[in-house]
């Protein structure tokens, strides 16, 4: 290849982020990142600030287990066409309307609710604002996959997750910012208004043109034989359709598409982030037990590790246009444990600023990159037919084991301490090296197409 075909071939991998549906995907980022604090860190600390009991805080946590159940609903954002909302705006975009204005009314219920007085309401409007987040993302990841050829969804995936990142921020620092110079209740009441973010975003942006492929149609062809045969008429019947094609369907294609494979995809899908995971955990103690002050972890950990990780994801997106999922996800495997031993060289150096800074670099942007090939790669795996439910079930799996284990972490740096901690965190994250050179023989994203049309 010569230099002039090469130039050209980095010159089309940029122009990647130029489609608008890339472009757009920053702003419904943003809508789906920032509700999550709103009912997590800054929701508790707005309650303990009111004085609002301990206990009481710790039970509104669970709230935010909507997002690790959502697949239990996916098939009907799948499935379930809203009256009026899906002639008008389609499959995808009308839930996504839904699921944003549940968002923003709920955010201004609890802007207009005093916790002290009623914190029984607060609590159903943080649940109802918990549900819709979760419903965006489900509708959200669905769209994303489907309305962008495979070569662009690095640069979709990142994308999001810049407008995801920059969505955290203001619903921490920013909210918090304005809670101090104002009151809490013009802080939730600014957040409900930044919803009109991707309100308008979903207006603008047009419904995916994904299609049913031939063998999805000759799939649920069986579904249709099995009811013309069976007893059940009416009700029973339309429930029993509903059922197979919405719930039964997703996993079926699934399973039919990669047979075996579908174990090993499985499982590495649920080890990819554990190395990270396991060590992100016990990051902040490290960072403190080492000497390190409040404001250094601010600005090099905080926002110097933000800019990094953004920065990771926007190269990442370009590897993947430039070379494909499948070696980008190996670069990923190896990058994500060879840069946690970063923070066991660290914990010999002790606290110089130096040392920070470059392990913070190495890992975040090491991260980043991982996040945008990871979230591509899942997307890889979807039949258009099925996206909310495939994908709602491969983005549940993906941090339980590293969450799990994760509990573990800091009985484990009790009886080692913080340099061997990291090397063991390191370790751990050799499944995912092997699964991934596995699968590209195997299960190689980049050679198999995607049920469904490509726009």
């Amino acid at each position: 290849m010569n230099a002039a075909t090469e130039s050209r071939n980095w010159r089309d991998a940029w122009r990647v982020y130029a489609h608008p549906r890339v472009v757009g995907m920053a702003f419904l980022g943003f809508s789906a990142g920032l509700p999550l604090l709103l009912v997590g860190g800054t929701f508790t600390a707005w309650l303990r600030d009111l004085g609002v009991e301990l206990a009481a805080i710790g039970f509104l946590s669970w709230v935010g287990m909507a997002h690790s159940i959502k697949v239990l609903w996916a098939p009907v954002v799948d499935r379930l066409a809203l009256p009026g909302l899906t002639r008008w705006f389609g499959r995808r975009r009308s839930w996504m309307l839904l699921a944003q204005l549940t968002i923003a009314s709920a955010l201004a219920g609890i802007a207009f609710t005093d916790p002290t007085e009623a914190l029984w309401l607060v609590a159903v409007w943080a649940v109802l604002a918990a549900f819709g987040s979760a419903t965006q993302d489900v509708a959200v990841d669905a769209y994303r996959i489907e309305a962008v050829s495979r070569e662009r969804q690095g640069a979709m995936a990142a994308t999001y997750v810049f407008g995801y990142r920059v969505a955290l921020l203001a619903a921490g620092a920013g909210a918090l910012h304005i809670a101090a110079v104002g009151n809490w209740s013009l802080a939730y009441g600014a957040m409900a208004v930044l919803m009109g973010v991707g309100l308008l975003t979903t207006l603008i942006v047009r419904e995916p043109e994904a299609q049913i492929d031939r063998n999805t149609v000759q799939f649920e062809q069986r579904v249709v034989d099995y009811l013309d045969r069976t007893a059940h008429r009416g009700w029973r019947r339309d429930i029993t359709a509903w059922f197979i094609g919405a719930v039964i369907c997703p996993f079926a294609d699934f399973i039919q598409r990669f047979g075996k494979a579908m174990l090993a995809i499985l499982l590495f899908i649920s080890v990819f982030r554990i190395s990270d995971i396991f060590m992100g955990v016990m990051a902040n103690p490290f960072y403190l037990d080492l000497g390190f002050t409040k404001q250094q972890i601010a600005n090099v950990a905080a926002a110097f590790g933000l800019a990094m990780t953004l920065s990771g994801v926007a190269i990442g997106g370009l590897l993947v246009a430039r070379f494909g999922i499948m070696r980008m996800l190996i670069v990923g495997a190896v990058l994500a444990p060879l840069t946690n031993l970063c923070f066991s060289w660290l914990a010999l150096l002790g606290p110089e600023l130096y040392g920070l800074v470059i392990a913070i670099m190495a890992d975040n942007l090491s991260g980043g990159i991982a996040i945008a090939v990871f979230i591509a790669y899942l997307s890889s795996l979807t039949n258009s037919a099925y996206t909310a439910t495939q994908y709602a079930l491969f983005s549940s799996i993906m941090t339980l084991p590293g969450q799990f284990l994760g509990g573990f972490t800091g009985v484990l740096v009790e009886m080692v301490g913080f340099a061997p901690f990291f090397i063991i965190s390191a370790v751990i994250g050799i499944p995912a090296i092997v699964l991934a050179l596995l699968l590209a023989r195997i299960a190689n994203p980049d050679h198999i197409r995607r049920p469904g049309i490509e726009a």
